[in-house]
């Protein structure tokens, strides 16, 4: 208070040194409080013989400062200077502001500031109140439990323990000014560290015997030396009791803490507050990483966002420690097998209900029923199974989990597959490369917190995670260590003191920020959470590795290693996430910079938009098959159904039935190859023929190009839906059927009814007959090789064969010249006949050749004259309306021509009527049901809808909300920080 007052009159000081209130003029030091100049001016003694002169020219302005006023003379005086007063404005000054109110104003104003200051000072002082957590619970109440009075009394000699101790004096004399400035808590804490001292100090093995009193502690002392050692185990003995005991009662409290946020969560989530919940931190956090695990980084954005990645080696205890964690037996389990065949993304949330869900799933596992537990393993192991490929062991596909219950650690963990050092029999060759690739790649993550589980039951040396995690991160910075099977460690193990260079971090050839060692049941997959819980608790209190300290109590159990990985998880999300998303702000950038200059006039259409523009594009040019007209369907049937029948016509009915010397032999052959026609071959020709009609037509809309609107990029989609749709179109069965009953009641009717089908069906022979005619003179020609013109005109010679067909072509033209109604097969003899006429000119010829040779010959001949009996039957309608009677012309040819001509057009027309009426439709429905299929297949969509385009786009929009999904969490981790 002294300082205070002091300061306060150090400030009147300077504001009477300062302040001259529009007057020019130098203070004297001698004017100034006696306080001020003592403390403040220690070149100035308060001795009046020491008082040098203090010149101090300042110039200061006021409301006065207008008035007009000269210099003012000042004359030496003997403590200072004096300004003489022959002005009436300074004799005016010194009137109206009397010192007396200046000192007055001034300590009123220099006290209040004072306080001022005092009091920001006060509260920048921290709170001790809020550190009592650094200090056990069982410490507060060691007064309670431990008499130290008796202690006290039981110390072998006050001199001698005085020795031991620092001297408190002198520590307390520096601390003393402080003392009153700490909150009520610094009293409570000095105690409390003094009675820990006094503890530790009587377990140091510094001292050699301990003197005991009796029970009732009569005046008559009897003290009697007991070990160090016996009193030490008894101490450890009764801190750890209490610890224990406090740690059970902290349990209690926080399971009845538990389920209060429980019933207050069960509240919110029925909405009895009428508010919307927001996402939790960790929802929202696991969405980004959701995203990110879908993005494909083709433009090497890597993900560098914090997990706790789970490794270790196989059967170490990994799938134990995670239920542990999440309070629930959730994984499939099996005995010295791999379980875990892909990587597992489990999120731990806080929730009302003890619940575990997929991300692309809606169910909801409630894990306090058993048969829902062993739905969810199930489950898991069905998903894990179907994510590796044939001839795979493992694979590289994340499942995505997520675990919320009350009381629950928030936390993203990736649980790997188990590092192996032989393949063994059934594995894929390359397991062992595949599971050390895909730790690397999520280990070498920067931002990655290391879970290093280590089983503790097996030689240290034949561990091969720990090599592995060393290698990602020497240093430690981002790995916890974790001992499992920590009972069974303490019974194999020969020396304990093994275990505890593990847990110091002294044995394996890597760092860590913590080493932990746990217990996570008894090796029996029946064991519910609480009973390995139980047998935890009951192990580490009795184990000696706790007793003789070479465990510490911060470094057992699941519940501690939860927290310390929590902590962890969040400290590094708070430190790398804001870095992470401006990364993603200039991946961005550089996309959309890079489509602005590439495709500045499209849309920027992601894989989905594009498959859904697709979509529709098919969906439009299947119903545009309906607006085919009856006349187009109908003239490509019936083109198309004559093309693939019309060889079989010619060559099987019509030749043969030629043949024959009468009409009444032509017509029974006709009408016999006709029916067996009818019944085998004819109704699935044009079922095939209608159905490749259809599919040629929907081709045509697919592909057909529609100009500038035309976007190459759905080719290879409207190609697949083509194909796919054809595949599972089936053809009504029962069409067939009554198509054969149509055209063969077709084929029986002879009736022309007029001149002009009479026309029509003798145009019909000769297009057809002059088609097959030409075809023949192609055939001819080739086997004969080039005329003499075309010799001459193209320098084109003959062939040695081509030579000898030609020569046997003019001997049987003679024989036919010779015989105009020949056989259409030749005698043997005149096949000799013909042999050796060509061996008389020196040409050496086999018979085939001269059988096939006639054969063309003699169809150019049956052809030609076909033809001409056509043209002679142009005016034979009358005669065929009288059957020909009294006629030598016959044209029964021109019947049968016109019979195919109106079965052809009548089929076409039925087949027409199914098209339309139902095929089209069918198909229709089909390729919805294709589009549909590849909607919810995300992989056929990534390889049919290909390209720079594409990905450029789908890579965009995931950056986007990748960002978006980012700042809305680092807002909401500033929000709740």
């Amino acid at each position: 208070m002294w300082r205070t007052r002091a300061a306060a009159a150090c400030v009147i000081c300077r504001s009477l040194a300062k302040s001259n209130y529009g007057i020019k003029r130098k203070s004297p030091l001698q004017n100034l409080h006696l306080v001020s100049r003592s403390i403040h001016h220690p070149y100035y003694p308060s001795s009046k013989f020491q008082r040098p002169p203090l010149r101090i020219s300042i110039q200061q302005f006021s409301s006065l400062n207008r008035l007009p006023f000269h210099k003012t003379k000042l004359l030496n005086v003997k403590y200072g200077y004096q300004s003489y007063r022959n002005f009436w404005l300074a004799r005016l000054a010194s009137r109206l502001l009397r010192i007396r109110y200046i000192i007055l104003g001034s300590a009123v104003g220099g006290g209040y500031t004072a306080k001022k200051t005092y009091d920001q000072w006060k509260d920048m002082m921290p709170d001790l109140d809020d550190y009592k957590w650094i200090v056990p619970d069982f410490i507060w109440e060691l007064d309670e439990h431990i008499d130290f009075e008796k202690i006290i009394k039981a110390l072998p000699d006050a001199d001698d323990l005085a020795k031991l101790l620092p001297d408190f004096d002198k520590i307390g004399e520096s601390f003393a000014s402080l003392k009153g400035f700490f909150s009520p808590g610094y009293n409570l804490v000095s105690e409390v560290i003094g009675a820990s001292d006094l503890l530790l100090l009587l377990g140091s093995p510094g001292e050699t015997a301990f003197r005991a009193t009796d029970q009732g502690y009569d005046n008559d002392k009897q003290y009697k030396k007991v070990s160090d050692k016996e009193k030490i185990d008894q101490l450890q003995e009764e801190l750890l009791r209490t610890q224990l005991k406090y740690q059970r009662m902290l349990e209690r409290l926080e399971k009845e803490n538990k389920e209060l946020r429980k019933l207050v969560l069960q509240r919110d989530d029925k909405g009895i507050h009428q508010r919307k919940l927001k996402k939790s931190l960790i929802d929202m956090y696991s969405e980004v990483l959701d995203i990110l695990s879908d993005y494909d980084a083709s433009y090497n954005t890597q993900d560098h966002l914090p997990r706790v990645v789970v490794v270790g080696d196989q059967s170490a205890g990994k799938t134990s420690v995670l239920e542990m964690i999440a309070q629930a037996r959730i994984f499939p389990r099996g005995s010295g097998e791999m379980m875990t065949r892909s990587p597992v993304k489990v999120t731990l949330s806080e929730g009302p209900h003890h619940v575990a869900l997929f991300k692309d799933s809606s169910r909801e596992f409630d894990l306090t029923k058993e048969e829902d537990l062993a739905a969810l393993r199930n489950e898991i192991e069905i998903r894990m199974r179907n994510s590796v490929k044939e001839g795979c062991t493992v694979s590289t596909e994340t499942i995505s989990l997520s675990v919320k219950g009350p009381g629950l650690q928030r936390m993203v963990l990736v649980d790997l597959p188990g590092v192996i050092s032989t393949v063994t029999s059934g594995m894929a060759p390359d397991t062992k490369e595949t599971i050390f690739s895909i730790s690397k790649a999520y280990m070498q993550n920067p931002n990655a917190i290391i879970l290093c589980i280590q089983d503790g039951s097996v030689d240290a040396e034949r561990s091969i995670v720990t090599d592995l995690v060393s290698q990602m991160d020497p240093q430690g910075k981002r790995t916890i260590f974790v001992l499992t099977k920590v009972d069974l460690a303490e019974k194999n193990v020969a020396s304990p003191s093994r275990i505890q260079q593990i847990i110091e971090g002294k044995l394996f050839p890597m760092k860590a920020l913590g080493y932990f060692a746990v217990v996570t049941g008894k090796g029996n997959s029946s064991e519910s959470i609480e009973s390995i819980k139980e047998y935890e608790e009951e192990f580490f209190q009795n184990s000696k590795l706790l007793k003789t300290s070479m465990l510490k109590a911060h470094q057992v159990t699941t519940k501690n290693l939860s927290l310390a990985v929590s902590d962890c998880f969040w400290k590094m999300v708070r430190e790398s996430v804001e870095q992470q998303a401006d990364a993603f702000k200039a991946t961005r950038f550089n996309l959309e910079t890079e489509w602005k200059n590439n495709y500045p006039r499209l849309r920027e259409l992601d894989r989905n938009e594009l498959f859904e523009k697709a979509k529709n594009e098919i969906l439009d040019e299947v119903i545009s098959l309906t607006q085919v007209t009856p006349k187009h369907w109908e003239e490509i049937l019936q083109k198309t159904l004559w093309e693939r029948v019309s060889t079989h016509v010619i060559e099987n009915i019509y030749l043969p039935a030629a043949q024959t010397m009468n009409s009444g032999t032509f017509n029974t052959t006709v009408d016999i190859k006709l029916k067996q026609w009818t019944d085998k071959q004819l109704p699935n020709k044009a079922v095939e023929v209608a159905w490749e009609t259809l599919q040629e037509e929907f081709s045509r809309f697919m592909t057909e190009p529609k100009g500038k609107e035309h976007d190459d990029i759905f080719d290879k989609l409207k190609q697949a839906v083509k194909e796919e749709s054809i595949k599972r179109h089936k053809w009504n069965e029962r069409a067939e059927d009554s198509l054969r009953v149509i055209q063969h009641n077709a084929l029986e009717d002879r009736s022309i009814s007029d001149k002009q089908q009479w026309d029509a069906a003798i145009h019909f022979m000769e297009e057809t007959l002059q088609s097959r005619l030409k075809d023949t003179e192609s055939v001819i020609e080739d086997m004969v090789g080039p005329d003499w013109k075309k010799r001459w005109m193209y320098w084109i010679g003959r062939t040695k064969e081509q030579n000898i067909r030609n020569e046997t072509k003019n001997e049987l033209e003679k024989l036919i010249k010779c015989n105009e109604e020949h056989a259409a097969y030749l005698a043997n003899d005149e096949v000799t006949t013909v042999r050796k006429n060509l061996e008389a000119r020196g040409i050496t010829v086999d018979p085939c050749l001269i059988k096939d040779t006639w054969h063309q010959i003699y169809r150019r001949y049956f052809l030609k004259t076909a033809l001409n009996h056509c043209n002679l039957c142009r005016r034979g309608f009358y005669y065929y309306q009288r059957h020909f009677v009294d006629s030598e012309l016959e044209c029964n040819d021109i019947v049968l021509f016109w019979r195919i001509q109106r079965m052809l057009a009548i089929t076409a027309n039925t087949l027409r009527q199914q098209l339309t009426n139902t095929e089209v439709r069918r198909l229709e429905k089909n390729v919805k049901e294709v589009l549909e299929d590849f909607a919810e297949d995300s992989e056929k969509k990534v390889k049919l809808l290909t390209g720079k385009r594409v990905q450029l786009a789908e890579d965009l929009k995931k950056v986007r909300e990748i960002q978006e999904k980012l700042e809305a969490f680092i807002e909401a981790l500033h929000q709740e920080k």
